[in-house]
């Protein structure tokens, strides 16, 4: 008899390569980092973008927006495919659409055919992500190793948005900005061939998929940002602006009776009974509006007011990334001994105190000066935190739940960032046309011989120093507002969150068999 008939068959859907948790780890990370990357990559290449392909500057927008509003508003349809069809072939199949729409949006000509591509990037990233952190829940064992595992992904998950910033400067300045999403097609490729090689399929639970909440929950959370964004163009009053929010409403009230009355719902209502996983998604959601602000002001300060360059820009948030993973690595040593709630307590406040010294950023604030002490303190408080809301968010739910657990985890992330920012930029337009009409009719009365005919569509883009005096009044203004989404984390941390010494057995996974939590 032959050695291959000796051989065990193999298991359907087994890894071809089993016993690799590193190599299974590294691709499941590859996979969160190119999917939150590229949410920031294209920041610092708009400019370019723009000259590129004609877009206007109110259009511009949407190249970040129809990446966030596909990804946050399907995250959790992506979680509950994960559960139905297997985690594996629902992962590779997020990836190989996430790498389609790459090559597409980089082969672009008309602006309709990149806000496309994007969207469908979206569309991709919402299917691999949340299953991406459930497969660690089923691909490494309780305890321990999957800690380091969630260590791991924390950190790439909250490092993300830094390295897509540095990322973008390097491609766009010494490249072209096209790259910056053709880059993401030999990683998405790479991803696609080691996933069958080292990662198990999962098992799969039968089911329905939730359309009806899907839809509504994603066209819910699509207008309501819609309308923040809307009305920091066209002002609270605008038909659009109004008929949004009514919407929204209409929408996401259907979603909770919808998820109320549904046998098997896209996201179960019980999950929020356990008042420290309710907690934990708040707290996301309020930290993740402040991040996305942070990122996208201090872009725009120190390319527009400091004068630096693409790479130099993406070169300065390099801190901020050494700072959470630092954080994170802490967080995840010393969590067994202290519970959540001190790293959620501390994290926050941190945080806040971050964004508070950014909102006394003035025109001759320096990088040294104004920016880099407040981003480390900013960025080491959300350190303390990602760790922590994801080992929290997940303890304790069944198997079969894994899937919408951590796809509302990164809804939460996702939803709270594209809010917050559509929130913020609201702040800071309404602060930056208030400060132009304050301070500089004078000016340009000068200019026309007329200043009561004088009106600011853009303030910003007026000539040096006025534009820089109202681009940084306008930043400092969401600053101060910023710092309210940190103080809704650090409040909700306070007195919400509730962990015993005893609770900490289950974040070790060592009692965590029973089932979800009660």
């Amino acid at each position: 008899m032959t050695s291959t008939q000796l051989a065990t068959p193999r298991i359907p859907g087994a890894a071809r390569r089993p016993g690799r948790p590193g190599v299974a780890l590294a691709v499941i990370a590859a996979c969160q980092l190119m999917v939150v990357l590229d949410a920031t990559i294209v920041n610092i290449a708009l400019p370019h973008i723009q000259t590129s392909l004609d877009f206007s500057t109110t259009d511009l927008s949407w190249v970040l927006s129809a990446y966030t509003l596909t990804f946050g508003g399907l995250l959790l349809l992506g979680g509950r495919a994960g559960d139905i069809l297997g985690r594996r072939r629902v992962f590779l199949t997020g990836i190989l659409l996430f790498t389609l729409a790459s090559l597409l949006g980089g082969f672009a000509q008309e602006p309709w055919q990149l806000l496309a591509a994007r969207a469908l990037q979206g569309v991709g990233g919402a299917i691999a992500s949340p299953t991406s952190l459930a497969l660690i829940t089923t691909t490494f064992a309780e305890g321990p190793e999957r800690n380091r595992a969630f260590g791991v992904f924390a950190a790439v998950s909250a490092g993300g948005g830094a390295i897509g910033l540095l990322t973008g400067g390097m491609l766009t300045e010494w490249l072209d900005w096209r790259w910056v999403l053709f880059v993401n097609v030999p990683i998405g490729l790479l991803i696609a061939v080691l996933t069958p090689l080292y990662i198990s399929e999962s098992e799969r639970h039968p089911g329905r998929f939730d359309l009806a909440g899907a839809l509504t929950s994603t066209g819910g959370m699509a207008t309501l940002v819609y309308g923040f964004i809307r009305a920091s163009e066209d002002g609270w009053r605008d038909s659009l602006t109004i008929g949004s929010f009514v919407a929204a409403v209409v929408l996401l009230g259907l979603f909770v009776v919808i998820e109320s009355r549904a046998a098997e719902p896209i996201v179960p209502l019980r999950m929020f009974a356990d008042r420290n996983r309710a907690g934990t998604y708040v707290i996301m959601l309020g930290l993740a509006a402040a991040m996305f602000g942070m990122f996208f002001f201090i872009v725009q300060f120190v390319q527009n007011v400091l004068g630096f360059s693409p790479i130099r820009a993406g070169l300065g948030f390099l801190p901020v990334t050494a700072a959470i993973v630092t954080a994170a690595g802490l967080s995840q040593r010393f969590l067994p001994r202290f519970g959540p709630k001190p790293f959620m307590v501390l994290g926050s406040a941190l945080t806040g105190s971050g964004l508070a010294w950014l909102s006394f950023i003035r025109t001759d604030s320096s990088y040294l000066s104004g920016v880099l002490g407040p981003m480390l303190l900013f960025g080491f408080g959300m350190g303390l935190n990602f760790v922590t809301l994801t080992l929290t968010a997940v303890s304790g739910v069944a198997p079969r739940e894994a899937g919408a657990a951590s796809g509302l985890l990164n809804a939460s992330q996702q939803v709270g960032g594209s809010l917050g920012l559509s929130i913020l930029v609201t702040v800071f337009g309404t602060a930056s046309r208030h400060e132009a009409e304050r301070q500089i009719p004078a000016f340009i009365g000068a200019q026309t011989g007329d200043q009561q005919q004088v009106t600011f569509p853009d303030p910003t883009r007026l000539p040096d120093p006025w534009g820089d005096l109202v681009l940084t009044h306008g930043i400092s203004t969401a600053f101060t507002a910023a710092v309210a989404m940190a103080g809704l984390a650090l409040a909700t941390a306070l007195l919400v969150i509730r962990v015993r010494r005893s609770d900490l057995e289950a974040l070790n996974g060592t009692a965590a068999k029973a089932g979800p939590a009660a």
